[in-house]
């Protein structure tokens, strides 16, 4: 990498130190760093390392997991406007919830508490897992796996609109909340599992950085240069889609993380899969702390679903984007 993108990583992590340490602080109480070494309170302590700290700590991971399962398909894709969710896996996630949701079982309180993130993993990885099978097919190409993507978005969606109309008014706003996506459920032992699945498979993907690049040149050219490109795009999109369902099962469905931030960091850093990687979970993890900062700050003491936010910076910012480059060809 160059010196100036190596000066731009640094510059990217020091802003997301600062803004992390802030962020601990900032909520509907006033919660300073000096606790930690202040003993007076224990209370405001208890909180602040129980709670405070595991959900900025919790948005870090979610952002960086999205951004980068978003930069993996775009790479993929080979198409700037590829989403983490175009796979149907987030769809797949949701329609698990929406069963659990509308159809409950009887079971253990402590499996009850954690009951709706498995059932959205476990729905993300089916839709995974039919990802994959397919991916496997002699005739599974990028393009296929596209429209089968499409095709789960939409069979999951009516799905999960079906659930709603037969839900009761509880369910249904359960069901509302979860869609626009949350962390307040961040706890030490969802941040563990979600780091624990998010740090080696982004090392994964990091060792395949190399081969992502020769892949934006085109199968066939790929090929010729040494990638085992069937393998390479069945572990990237495994990876990606084992990232968007650890942190759609912890946090609901986020949208724009994983579709503009990869955008982003490539306008800024340029194409090479070494830099945009690093770059995107650097940018992820800030998108996403700030937007969780002001949704619990803005409106407190209640809260704002962070979903609504991510589409609320994103989604104007991305037009601009689109039409200023637009012009610019123009």
């Amino acid at each position: 990498m160059s010196r100036r993108i190596t000066l731009s990583l640094w510059m990217l992590t020091a802003i997301l130190t600062i803004i992390t340490l802030a962020a601990t602080g900032v909520g509907a109480l006033h919660l300073p760093v000096s606790l930690l070494w202040n003993g007076t309170d224990e209370a405001l302590r208890q909180i602040w390392l129980t709670i405070r700290l595991p959900r900025v700590l919790l948005a870090l991971a979610i952002g960086g997991s999205l951004a980068v399962a978003g930069c993996v398909m775009q790479g993929l894709f080979r198409n700037p406007l590829a989403d983490p969710g175009l796979l149907g896996i987030s769809s797949g996630a949701a329609l698990a919830v929406a069963l659990w949701v509308v159809l409950p079982l009887s079971l253990p309180a402590l499996v009850m508490l954690y009951a709706p993130m498995l059932a959205a993993f476990l729905g993300a990885l089916a839709a995974t897992l039919v990802i994959f099978i397919l991916s496997r097919q002699r005739d599974g190409s990028l393009s296929r796996l596209l429209l089968v993507g499409i095709a789960i978005n939409a069979l999951c969606g009516a799905a999960v609109g079906v659930l709603s109309w037969l839900s009761n008014d509880a369910q249904l706003r359960q069901l509302s909340l979860w869609g626009m996506g949350s962390l307040g459920q961040a706890q030490w032992s969802t941040l563990l599992a979600v780091s624990s699945l998010m740090i080696p498979t982004v090392l994964v993907i990091w060792r395949l950085a190399g081969a992502l690049n020769l892949l934006q040149l085109g199968d066939e050219e790929a090929h010729y240069l040494g990638v085992d490109v069937a393998s390479v795009q069945r572990i990237l999109l495994l990876c990606s889609a084992l990232l968007v369902a650890a942190a759609v099962a912890v946090s609901g469905i986020i949208g724009f993380v994983g579709l503009v931030v990869p955008h982003l960091v490539r306008m800024w850093l340029g194409a090479d899969h070494h830099a945009v990687l690093p770059g995107s979970v650097l940018a992820g993890a800030l998108l996403l702390l700030v937007a969780d900062t002001l949704a619990r700050s803005v409106v407190a003491p209640a809260e704002m679903p962070v979903g609504l936010l991510t589409s609320l910076l994103g989604a104007p910012g991305f037009l601009w984007l689109i039409f200023r480059r637009g012009g610019a060809h123009g």
